[in-house]
C-alpha cells in the first residue's frame, strides 16, 4: 500500500527557515549521505567535496613555502575528510594529526595511512570539542568549512584553536565571498531517482536555496521524500565575508591577520575574487587584553 503524502507539512518546510536554524542529521554522519561525501572528496574530476589534486599540491606547496614549515611541524588538519592535505603534509615530513566528525573519512584516512606508510594521528571528533593545550604550530581549516558555521560555533572554534596552538602558532584559513555565490546561484529545482546521492532508495529530492543578504549568509536546503513517507531535511549553511569581516572576527578571536589573498594558492584578492585566503597568528594573552581594551 503506497503511503500518503503529507503535502501540508511539506509546504511548511519550504518555508524561508530563520537563520542557522538546524534539520535533522548532519549530512556527514547521515550513513548513507557520508559514504556518497567520501566518494566526491576522492574524485579527481571534480571540485564538489574537495579541491582537484593539482590544486591541493599547489595549495600545501605554498604554504609550507610560505610558513617555511619543517620535517618535525605539529599541524592539525581540522574537517581533514578523507586526509587529502594531510597525507601530503606527512609525505614532507610534519607531524600530521587529522580531524573529522565522519566516519566514513577518517576509516578512509586511516587505511589510506597504512598503505603508504604514514604516521598520522587520525581522530573522530568535532573540532568544536577540542581542549589540548599549545600542542600544535599550525592549525588547518580548509575550503570553506568556517563558513557552514553559525556565530556562536566561530567563536567556539576560534577559542579552540588558540588555545591548542602554541605560541607564535599560525592558523590558515578560507572563505567565500558574495562572488562566489554569484556565481553558483540559488537552487530551485527537483529531481527523483531508485537510488541517488541523498538516498539508497527511491526517492524524490526538493532543492531550495534561500539568501539572506544582509547578514552575507545563504542556504541550501535538501528535503529528501521516500517511498516509505520517510521525509529528511538537510541544510547547508554559508556565511560569506569580505576581507575586513574575516579580519576583524579573527582579531576578535585573538589572532593577528599577517595576510590575506584571493585564494590559498598566494594570489592576490581582488574585488571579484570568489574566495579569501588568511593567515594568521596567534596573540599572547598579553596582545589579546590589549585588543579587547581597545
Amino acid at each position: 500500500m503506497r503511503q500518503m503524502i503529507d503535502i501540508e507539512g511539506i509546504l511548511k518546510d519550504t518555508e524561508k527557515p530563520n537563520l542557522f536554524a538546524p534539520a535533522g542529521q548532519p549530512i556527514w554522519t547521515d550513513p548513507h549521505v557520508s559514504k556518497q561525501l567520501l566518494i566526491a572528496h576522492l574524485d579527481p574530476n571534480t571540485d564538489a567535496a574537495s579541491r582537484r589534486p593539482a590544486m591541493i599540491d599547489r595549495s600545501v606547496a605554498w604554504f609550507v613555502d610560505l610558513l617555511k614549515l619543517k620535517p618535525g611541524t605539529a599541524i592539525i588538519d581540522l574537517g581533514c575528510g578523507p586526509g587529502l592535505y594531510s597525507q601530503r603534509l606527512a609525505k614532507l615530513g610534519m607531524q600530521v594529526t587529522g580531524i573529522d566528525f565522519s566516519q566514513e573519512s577518517i576509516t578512509y584516512a586511516r587505511k589510506q595511512a597504512l598503505i603508504d606508510e604514514l604516521q598520522i594521528n587520525y581522530r573522530l571528533q568535532n573540532y568544536l570539542e577540542l581542549d589540548e593545550p599549545e600542542a600544535f604550530e599550525v592549525a588547518l581549516l580548509i575550503y570553506g568549512d568556517y563558513c557552514v558555521l553559525c556565530p556562536s560555533d566561530r567563536k567556539r572554534l576560534l577559542t579552540n584553536v588558540r588555545r591548542l596552538l602554541k605560541p607564535g602558532g599560525k592558523y590558515v584559513v578560507d572563505v567565500t565571498t558574495r562572488s562566489c555565490r554569484r556565481k553558483h546561484g540559488l537552487k530551485n529545482g527537483w529531481h527523483a531517482g531508485e537510488s541517488g546521492f541523498w538516498s539508497e532508495r527511491p526517492h524524490i529530492v526538493l532543492e531550495q536555496g534561500f539568501d539572506y543578504p544582509e547578514e552575507l549568509v545563504y542556504l541550501d536546503q535538501y528535503i529528501v521524500m521516500e517511498e516509505s513517507g520517510s521525509i529528511r531535511i538537510f541544510r547547508n549553511w554559508f556565511q560569506d565575508f569580505t576581507v575586513d569581516m574575516i579580519v576583524e572576527e579573527l582579531k576578535s578571536g585573538g589572532f593577528d591577520v599577517i595576510g590575506t589573498y584571493g585564494d590559498l594558492f598566494g594570489n592576490p584578492c581582488s574585488e571579484d575574487s570568489d574566495w579569501i585566503g588568511v593567515v594568521a597568528e596567534k596573540l599572547s594573552s598579553k596582545e589579546k587584553r590589549g585588543l579587547t581594551n581597545r
